[in-house]
């Protein structure tokens, strides 16, 4: 096989970074759907995301109630994502916006592409203190991304709000869907988010859950090789996955791999992608001095959702409640529920993820576990990997073992 973009050398730099605190005593990230109201009809929604705001949605003193629960982790303050839907269908999104950056969080906006993503709402929520926005990329053109998003201009005004973003001052992550159909685009995409400038592009693979029940899957092999593809891309980019929690196993083979100057065996998907990528000249531009580590957090272990209605969720693709903000504290539920303990316990998990040496650091996904089997600690069914199959174990153990020094 032709030799790929080499990794840093090993030790040099992380390989998987961990959150500086105890993810049990407090989250990394919370995401807090404001609103399920948005006009596009997304073929992935796992929000089901309707025209109208629901009557039980999350008032302006709930939201702030929210948010004075999740400064109340302490400091570092996690991660606040305010999403959707579309959170600008909230006429007080401004507000809150402030009143979280007031309590010190580090608020971030993940708007949909409708008429409201415009310069002057992302200038607003831009002055009232958010720091990062968060945009979707689905397909290289037009015409591919608004079949996705179903309606007609969402990738125009994507575009046009990325732009605008950036010139405002905010750090912009693209979040790209990787489904059956958008495979062989992927290429292409990520030379777009190369040329147009992001801080980060994240691929999301899929989780059979609301719109996206009715999505093909995924192979575990293709999932292997798009995995694969996003770490070669990390050499331009930096680049993170959504519900692919094995790109942080991922990480550490070819780490490992390119140590002994090895390549892992792919299949024809990966060549493929790379061989596209390398036609568009997306390998020929400036390098990045220093690979971005992938975080290890996961469903409920550095990570909690919470709905627009206040059920509390390890994820918004795990559609499991542990308790609703109305009833009981955020932090309650996070460091005790039962859901969330059994979660952050790797020894839970079953099948292949349970045997596997690399189920510390990776445990694959809890949500696709539910999705395909109604059990969150089944093993990922998008993971190809065979538990004990790496030829470098030792390596690897020491390798692991120095992340947690």
């Amino acid at each position: 096989m032709t030799r790929r973009p080499d990794s840093h050398a090993p030790g040099r730099s992380a390989v998987v970074r961990r959150p500086r605190h105890s993810v049990s005593e407090r989250p990394f990230l919370v995401i807090w759907e404001a609103t399920r109201a948005c006009p596009l009809a997304c073929l992935h929604c796992r929000a089901a995301a309707q025209t109208a705001r629901h009557p039980e949605e999350l008032d302006g003193a709930d939201a702030r109630r929210v948010m004075d629960q999740v400064a109340a982790f302490g400091t570092p303050a996690p991660l606040f994502v305010i999403t959707g839907g579309d959170p600008f269908q909230r006429a007080d999104l401004t507000d809150l916006v402030a009143y979280g950056t007031g309590l010190g969080l580090r608020v971030a906006v993940s708007p949909s592409g409708t008429p409201t993503l415009t310069r002057e709402n992302l200038a607003a929520v831009r002055e009232a203190g958010a720091v990062a926005l968060s945009l979707s990329l689905d397909g290289s053109t037009a015409e591919r991304h608004d079949a996705f998003r179903g309606v007609p201009g969402v990738f125009d005004r994507t575009l046009d709000g990325w732009r605008a973003a950036r010139e405002l001052g905010l750090k912009v992550q693209v979040n790209t869907t990787v489904t059956r159909d958008s495979l062989e685009d992927l290429a292409d995409i990520a030379e777009l988010v190369r040329r147009e400038g992001a801080l980060l592009w994240s691929g999301f693979v899929l989780v059979p859950v609301g719109r996206g029940e009715q999505l093909a899957s995924l192979t575990a092999a293709e999932t292997e090789d798009v995995l694969h593809f996003l770490h070669d891309c990390g050499t331009v980019l930096a680049t993170k996955t959504t519900e692919g929690h094995h790109f942080r196993r991922v990480a550490l083979q070819r780490r490992i791999l390119d140590a002994h100057a090895e390549q892992p065996r792919l299949g024809p998907l990966y060549t493929r992608l790379h061989e596209r990528a390398a036609a568009l000249g997306f390998f020929d531009g400036e390098r990045r001095t220093a690979r971005r580590p992938p975080m290890d957090v996961s469903s409920g272990r550095g990570f909690v959702f919470v709905s627009h209605t206040g059920e509390v969720h390890p994820s918004g693709f795990l559609p499991v409640s542990a308790g609703n903000v109305k009833n009981h504290p955020l932090s309650d539920i996070y460091r005790g529920s039962a859901l969330f303990t059994k979660l952050r316990d790797p020894s839970l998990l079953r099948g292949r993820c349970g045997a596997c040496e690399f189920k510390a650091v990776c445990g694959g996904s809890r949500s696709r576990a539910y999705g395909f089997t109604g059990d969150v600690l089944e093993a990922d069914p998008y993971c190809a990997y065979e538990p004990g199959s790496f030829p470098y174990q030792q390596e690897l153990r020491a390798l692991t073992e120095s992340m947690t020094r």
